[in-house]
């Protein structure tokens, strides 16, 4: 078989001068034989992707973050190349979904398994994603990561902390098969995969094999809400939270009142009011871990779901409360409304 290796010298964080060496010596060469080659702009990667794929090489390895992923897979979608990952990014999201190693040399044992599955991807306004497109909050740190200097989950909490205290929450219309929803939303997300990458799960029952979409809406929250968020997405349990709806179809209409920003696979761009995500089922061949089934949800274990059912208790209990007080006082204004009199 056939295997070319496209090498992204400069993305994520990792030193990739021994990659090269690493595939001569791990490589399983009775199996495959190999190329590699060097991207040199933006773009250059799904420009290789397609060239290998119209020469009919069996499989293009990806070697780099979820970027470069997204540009491989690009230009493989539709063909009977499959995509693989050599995942060396910041977050590494398509490959955490899929328990590739992160690791060269775990992420090239996988690679001489020669497990291959057809599974679907998504697109954005007609360009192709892997893993997760989002807007909001989520869009608006992914571009403030991107025009950051330094990379890495340090960069990405920093930005977090800093902005999202002064981040306001926008106004959604959201129509799929079932009809249409209007919801005020700290963020919308939409997952093919179950994460955004460093196994921060925005959605842990989602499935690149079921053909639909997991669509996320995380509701106004205030400061003391946001440890629940946090433990709930690193903690596989952000679909039982009280501030989040969660809902699948095969495509949604997302209606906003002005333009911003977007993030696919990590990526930031900004778009106008009218976004349209949709499934396209079956569409890429990818190599995949034998031993991990897609099919199967991301579960919490027991002690994970028990801080969860209880950081949503305390929020309902909250929420209550705060209730009960707004009627009181809403009860005391009419009544020194009616002594004034």
């Amino acid at each position: 078989m056939q295997v070319q290796f496209i090498l992204n010298p400069i993305s994520g964080t990792k030193e990739k001068s021994e990659i090269p060496q690493q595939i001569e010596e791990h490589l399983d060469k009775s199996l495959y034989d190999y190329t590699i080659r060097y991207t040199e702009y933006a773009g250059h990667a799904r420009e290789i992707a397609e060239e290998a794929a119209q020469q009919g090489i069996d499989i293009v390895v990806a070697v780099g973050g979820d970027g470069t992923v997204n540009e491989v897979g690009c230009g493989l979608a539709g063909t009977t190349t499959a995509l693989g990952i050599l995942p060396c990014g910041s977050g590494n999201g398509l490959a955490r979904h899929l328990n590739i190693p992160v690791s060269i040399k775990g992420s090239l044992d996988i690679l001489n398994r020669n497990c291959i599955k057809t599974l679907d991807y998504c697109t954005i306004n007609g360009r192709p994603f892997f893993c997760t497109c989002g807007m909001g909050f989520d869009a608006f740190i992914s571009q403030k990561f991107s025009e950051s200097k330094r990379r890495g989950p340090a960069t990405y909490v920093e930005n977090v902390l800093r902005e999202g205290l002064r981040y306001q929450p926008e106004t959604y219309t959201i129509e799929d098969e079932s009809g249409r929803y209007r919801y005020q939303a700290y963020l919308v997300a939409c997952a093919n995969a179950s994460q955004y990458g460093n196994n921060a799960y925005i959605a842990p029952q989602a499935s690149m094999s079921d053909g639909l979409l997991d669509v996320i809406v995380i509701e106004p929250f205030d400061l003391l809400d946001a440890p629940q968020i946090s433990f709930d997405l690193m903690n596989k349990t952000l679909n039982k939270s009280v501030k989040v709806k969660t809902f699948t179809a095969k495509k949604v209409h997302i209606h906003r009142k002005q333009e911003g920003p977007v993030h696919f696979d990590g990526d930031p761009m900004i778009m106008g009011t009218d976004i349209e995500v949709a499934v396209v089922e079956h569409g890429i061949r990818m190599v995949v871990n034998p031993d991990s089934d897609d099919n199967t949800e991301v579960t919490p274990n027991l002690l994970q779901s028990t801080i969860s059912e209880l950081f949503n208790e305390v929020s309902t209990w909250r929420s209550s409360i705060n209730h009960q007080r707004r009627n009181m006082i809403a009860m005391n204004k009419k009544l020194i409304r009616k002594l004034t009199k």
